[in-house]
């Protein structure tokens, strides 16, 4: 399999959905198909409102412990406590979202999140906030998040079907990126108005739109096979099917390299607003917001490919473009050359993580869905407290304009070493 195409997946799987007809529908309609399920309608606006929340309390919670210590080291810390649960917990979560309903799990998982949020403002507004409550809040969501993120990947196949998976997902980066546009952007402003409180207070008030939204959805019931079997058994299962998959296994461990080692130079992108460009939360914000603008050009982009060859494409192009674009903004002294760096870092990136998850999600049986879906978790988002330690501690010795330069050089080398084992993918399995 390591020179050959994605495998498809078992014969209890999905049919190829790249092969559907009329998948190469052009412009708006082709683009945003996805959009005409109603249960995912509900769930897209649904979760914009409440991921432009999560992104301004991601923007505040940098600022707040940047004013509570002055330390790259400590927001590394930070970082570090967030994406360790999904270490420890994250392949056991795949097994818990394959065995119960998904919907309803998302659901628990957006209320204990609002209540940390809720915490959070409390603790702020009253002046009683250190960082270890920082700290431990972060621990709490990220532990909620190992169970969220793999629950809401897996769930997209039940709003929309095999037909439009890989046209939601695109829709999916969109808006993950939109919010990561509006919500940076509006915490710069309201830290500066209203105080850091307001921006944790109106994130929990945000996670009300995708708990109303899910709650209205009509969803079959879904099958769920193997429910009576042990958990080590299904876990080995699953890992064993990656592993058996190797191009699937070659994609997370690219994922893996660049997420933990590459792109966590975003530790450093407030204490680079501050001390290298001297800004100030606004600055910071608007740094975020703008690579959020550029994330939404590349997911527009990515939502008219239909191909896996032209997925495979915008996969190796978002790779090298992001790598590219963080060394840039490591040696800028600008600030309207770092927020242009910072554009082409978001339309790359998205194009690499979209495109990757994709690919891996395309060709995976339902009933093993959530237990590739927490090993991709796993290789995305559980190398990044390793990278985000790393990278703080760089910031500390070498200074922050150093270890920027390294996360870009070290995505670049990645990349090449690893794309070899990739360069197959997609090239038969496109429809002609």
């Amino acid at each position: 399999m390591l020179d050959g195409d994605i495998a498809p997946a078992p014969e209890t799987g999905p049919p190829d959905p790249l092969q559907q007809p009329g998948e190469g529908t052009s412009g708006s309609r082709g683009a945003f198909r996805a959009l005409r399920h109603r249960n995912y309608r509900l769930y897209f606006f649904g979760q914009l409102t409440s991921l432009a929340g999560t992104w301004m309390q991601s923007a505040a919670q940098a600022w707040l412990v940047l004013k509570l210590t002055n330390s790259s080291t400590m927001l590394g810390v930070v970082s570090f406590a967030q994406f360790t649960p999904i270490l420890l917990v994250g392949l056991f979560a795949g097994v818990i979202v394959d065995r119960l309903d998904r919907r309803r799990l998302i659901i628990t998982t957006q209320i204990l999140l609002m209540l940390s949020a809720f915490t959070l403002a409390i603790l702020t507004w009253t002046g009683a906030v250190r960082v270890e409550h920082v700290i431990l809040l972060a621990a709490f969501n990220g532990t909620i998040s190992s169970f969220d993120m793999p629950g809401r990947q897996s769930f997209v196949v039940e709003m929309v079907g095999y037909e439009d998976l890989a046209n939601a997902i695109a829709l999916n980066s969109m808006m993950f990126n939109s919010a990561r546009m509006l919500g940076p952007a509006a915490a710069g402003l309201l830290i500066a108005w209203l105080g850091i409180g307001t921006c944790f207070f109106l994130n929990g008030v945000s996670f009300l739109a995708v708990i109303w939204s899910l709650s209205q959805m009509e969803i079959p019931a879904r099958v769920i096979a193997g429910a009576g079997t042990r958990m080590l058994h299904q876990l080995r299962e699953g890992l064993a099917y990656v592993w058996s998959n190797r191009p699937i296994f070659h994609q997370m461990a690219l994922a893996a390299v660049t997420n933990g080692f590459g792109y966590t130079y975003l530790v450093l992108v407030p204490l680079f607003a501050r001390n290298v460009l001297h800004g100030g939360a606004r600055t910071y914000g608007f740094l975020v917001a703008v690579q959020g603008l550029g994330s939404v050009v590349g997911a527009a982009t990515l939502a008219s490919r239909v191909t896996t060859r032209g997925i495979r494409n915008n996969l190796i192009a978002g790779l090298f473009l992001s790598a590219m674009g963080i060394v840039v903004f490591g040696l800028s002294r600008s600030i309207a050359l770092s927020m242009a760096a910072q554009f082409v870092i978001g339309a790359g990136l998205t194009n690499f993580r979209a495109s990757n998850n994709t690919l891996v999600q395309l060709f995976v049986s339902d009933d093993l869905r959530g237990r590739v879906m927490s090993t991709y978790q796993l290789a995305t988002v559980g190398m990044a407290p390793l990278g985000a330690l790393e990278v703080g501690y760089m910031g500390t010795r070498l200074g922050p304009l150093q270890a920027v330069v390294i996360c870009g050089v070290v995505t670049m080398i990645s990349g090449f070493v690893l794309l070899t084992r990739l360069k197959s993918i997609g090239k038969d399995a496109a429809p002609s």
